[in-house]
């Protein structure tokens, strides 16, 4: 199992588990049948369109031939992959199907560009080379990387434990009723950043090890220096808990 350190802007880092090469394989083949289910209605719709300038006595000419069997075609996969990406926050349908997701590396969020990054070099890793140089980079690669991750300076992790938490899910950790708020400028986060806190909290709980309980003890500092707290909390995992319990009161 390969595992990838992103420090986020907030300055802590979290370790996350790198997608291998049979999640993104079975992500491609999801994403390929959809891009073939609805690029060739998509096709079908141009010819009808457009029959007259694609044909020359009845039979389709050899513009035609390369607007609909070549052209066409690849347009549709590269922006299937980048605006499925950009709309859905890292994840094509495939992605989300399985459970994986593209992240910065410097832990900051994937702009359009590095999604127009990662799309135009399924040219080379995918179509191109019918997915084997993607996946032998995919294997080979320290952080599990094709040529648009490098591009892009992405990578691709597994969300099914780390990412997909709804703050639903956060106002399960103990009863709010006639809660009283403890630390009123909580309300200065975000949704996300209550994500993340919840997200370390899981993750510690089920990896209780140094590096974990170290970044616990980051995310504690960070947050004391935002919020001007003095005196250290005793139980770590408690005080996130609260910022997480005063947020959700003031917030929602």
């Amino acid at each position: 199992m390969k595992t990838i350190d992103i420090t986020t802007t907030q300055k802590v880092t979290i370790e996350y588990e790198l997608a291998g090469l049979r999640d993104r394989f079975l992500a491609n083949i999801i994403d390929s049948m959809l891009v073939l289910l609805f690029g060739g209605f998509f096709i079908l719709i141009i010819s009808a369109a457009f029959w007259n300038e694609l044909t020359m006595d009845g039979e389709i000419n050899n513009r035609g031939q390369m607007l609909l069997t070549v052209l066409l075609p690849i347009f549709i996969f590269l922006s299937y992959h980048f605006f499925s990406e950009l709309i859905m926050d890292g994840q094509s349908l495939g992605k989300k199907a399985v459970g994986i997701k593209v992240i910065k590396l410097n832990g900051k969020e994937a702009s359009a560009s590095d999604y127009l990054l990662r799309a135009l070099f399924h040219f080379f890793d995918s179509l191109s080379s019918l997915f084997i140089l993607g996946s032998l980079l995919v294997v080979s690669s320290e952080k599990s990387q094709r040529l648009g991750d490098l591009a892009a300076n992405t990578a691709v992790i597994k969300v099914k434990f780390n990412l997909r938490f709804r703050l639903e899910d956060i106002m399960k950790i103990n009863s709010l009723a006639d809660y009283e708020p403890l630390h009123p400028d909580v309300r200065q986060f975000t949704e996300q950043d209550m994500l993340l806190i919840k997200s370390v909290i899981a993750r510690q709980r089920l990896y209780n090890n140094p590096a974990h309980r170290e970044v616990v003890n980051n995310l504690v500092r960070d947050l004391m220096l935002k919020l001007d707290i003095v005196d250290p909390p005793k139980d770590k995992i408690h005080f996130l808990k609260t910022l997480i319990r005063d947020y959700i009161v003031l917030t929602r």
